[in-house]
């Protein structure tokens, strides 16, 4: 998801894919490095007594899934939601259980020490409108409903871990944290503040937010501006020059579109929405267009807004008229040097090895909040716990049957990270 989500009054909202690229890396060999130790967790007694609880709680898992999805939770609206969250996290032994001031809802499963601290965040707010009514359904092997994968279904896995990990009596050496976050589909808010509470205490984090079969590593950068083209305007018979606001956007598009795009690093340029004049019989005083700029490189970026630049400045001198741009939103790409050959990665890849995943997508390109932590210099990567499909639309659907592997992967990833006492 981008980092920021603005929903305009709008009056004409047309999606022109200009140009996008392969949004998987080259393929590397995998690291296992970790293997070894990855595999004596598995093996472990403990580890299996886990697995076997998440087994047993199979349809437990499923009707909380169903109930959590139910329970609709636009963007700044996510406290009902929370305080089911919350009510459930009460009964499973964690150290403390609060809010902060923004809404995030933080669980604290305190370690024995000697280990790092691991974040693991799902965001509890989905991108549909307030009063919504929303049911689930199950058919052929998939839960559906609005909101279903995005984000419930890793809301419902984490609770589905805390629950193995209290009946197998799993104690980790680091400190787990299990943030329910608010605010990802619109703003960042969410992770923005907990990040900036708890400067310099994190030192990995997993974002459930995103591929099931693979994982992030780094994220792209993000660009969101609406240009606009300013004139008189003046009524469809007027023959006072220039003509309406719409034709040098038109021509400015049409430019843009022929600019190449790399696919390597990967990157993507969108026009998305259009606006102009509010009545067919008038020339347009204030056209505009929207445009969404990404890539995992800052300089590609850079060299995009150049030549664009260089285009609409053309058009507006051309057409004698005014250009003015607003910068939505700006955030540069989310990514640590090295980090591809990291502890966390490393032991991610080794994870997906042990348990089975056949050759995972490994890629730089998350746009979630595996970002923002990568962004603050924090260790992370993104994943998910079941592949669905439909994100954000009404018909949004899930595959049952996998997020107890999702699960299982969640929970030796946590492990393997903070480190296990007896092990």
């Amino acid at each position: 998801m981008p980092p920021q989500i603005i929903r305009p009054l709008l009056i004409v909202s047309v999606a022109i894919v200009l140009t996008a690229c392969a949004t998987v890396a080259p393929k590397t060999q995998p690291n296992l490095t970790q293997s070894p130790r990855v595999r004596a967790l598995l093996e472990s007694p403990k580890v299996l007594a886990a697995f076997a609880d998440i087994d047993s709680r199979r349809e437990q898992t499923i009707q909380e899934w169903r109930d959590l999805t139910e329970i609709n939770a636009p963007s700044g609206q996510e406290t009902a939601r929370a305080s089911a969250v919350e009510t459930t996290l009460r009964g499973l032994r964690l150290d403390s259980v609060s809010r902060d001031s923004v809404g995030n809802l933080i669980a604290l499963r305190k370690g024995s020490g000697g280990g790092p601290r691991v974040v693991i965040d799902s965001h509890l707010d989905t991108v549909f409108q307030p009063g919504l009514e929303i049911k689930t359904t199950i058919k052929d092997g998939r839960l559906y409903a609005p909101g279903v994968g995005d984000d419930t279904r890793n809301i419902a896995a984490m609770l589905s871990m805390l629950r193995a990990m209290n009946a197998a009596d799993i104690r980790t050496k680091g400190d787990l944290v299990f943030l329910f976050t608010v605010e990802e589909e619109t703003s960042f808010r969410g992770i923005d503040q907990y990040l900036a509470d708890n400067k310099g205490t994190i030192d990995h984090l997993i974002a459930l937010d995103g591929g099931y079969e693979g994982f992030t590593y780094g994220g792209i950068g993000t660009n969101w501006y609406k240009h606009h083209f300013i004139g008189p305007g003046g009524h469809t018979r007027s023959s006072t020059p220039p003509w309406s606001a719409t034709l040098p956007v038109a021509r400015s598009i049409l430019r843009i579109s022929k600019l190449k795009v790399p696919d390597s690093p990967p990157s993507w340029l969108n026009v998305g929405m259009l606006g102009g004049s509010d009545v067919v019989n008038a020339k347009a005083a204030d056209a505009w267009f929207s445009l969404d700029l990404r890539s995992t490189d800052n300089e590609v970026i850079l060299d995009l807004e150049r030549k664009i630049a260089a285009i609409l400045n053309d058009e507006a001198q051309k057409s004698g008229m005014t250009l003015k741009t607003e910068v939505i939103s700006s955030e540069k790409p989310a990514q640590i040097a090295g980090h591809r050959q990291s502890l966390l990665v490393h032991t991610t890849e080794a994870v997906y090895d042990a348990l089975g995943f056949i050759d995972p997508s490994i890629t730089p390109t998350a746009s979630n909040h595996s970002s923002a932590a990568l962004r603050a210099g924090i260790s992370a990567i993104a994943t998910g716990t079941a592949p669905c499909r439909g994100a954000h639309s009404v018909t949004e659907n899930c595959e049952i049957e996998p997020i107890f592997k999702g699960i299982r992967k969640i929970l030796l990833l946590s492990i393997a990270m903070t480190g296990v006492d007896g092990l």
